[in-house]
């Protein structure tokens, strides 16, 4: 296991004078100290592989934030050793927004939720997105991202709500199974514009 970071290692002066003038300073050094690493343990490394979805946070290269949801079936999101986890992207809106980002400033957050259970995961690092991934290991995928850890933790579960899910969305990729098209790409206003269409 590496060694853990310190408060001076996360939080700017910004962060230090709103925990001073709430007086969680001491709080926020000792969370700090005990539970946050700059790689994943075991019982992380569950939730990741159990994990159905995942929000995706980026920024510009102007500075501008950006967050996405990615969902998949359970293991979509692979961890390769306790610092490297891939994340499948697939087919979405044509936007691109979250993997130009990558590719603009190489960072990204992701926060896993297991509302079965309220567990929270934060995993902040850096990012490198690969144009070619491998379709057997990582069906329906355009680009793998691969994220290198840098700033590990679980979060309070306090305000999960709780809610059920029975099975996954159709449209999510696996082995032997072809997701319908989008619904949306059948609209109308999408004539001419969608891709491999001739305008």
């Amino acid at each position: 296991m590496a060694a853990p970071l310190t408060g001076d290692d996360l939080f700017g002066p910004e962060s230090r004078e709103l925990q001073d003038r709430f007086d969680t300073r001491r709080l926020a050094d000792r969370i700090t100290e005990r539970f946050v690493r700059p790689e994943l343990d075991a019982g992380q490394v569950a939730v990741v592989e159990a994990a159905r979805m995942v929000f995706v946070a980026t920024v510009t290269a102007a500075g501008d934030p950006e967050v996405s949801y990615k969902g998949g079936r359970p293991g979509f999101v692979r961890v390769l050793d306790p610092r490297t986890l891939t994340i499948p992207f697939y087919d979405g809106n044509g936007m691109f927004s979250s993997l130009g980002n990558i590719r603009a400033t190489g960072r990204v957050g992701l926060l896993f939720i297991d509302f079965e259970t309220g567990n929270r995961l934060r995993v902040n690092g850096a990012a490198v997105a690969d144009p070619e991934p491998d379709r057997d290991r990582d069906p329906g995928a355009v680009v793998l991202v691969t994220v290198t850890a840098e700033v590990v933790y679980d979060l309070c579960e306090r305000y999960v709500h709780s809610l059920r899910f029975e099975e996954e969305s159709v449209f999510c990729p696996a082995p032997g199974h072809q997701p319908p098209p989008a619904p949306y790409l059948a609209k109308p206003m999408y004539d001419g514009v969608r891709p491999g269409e001739t305008p």
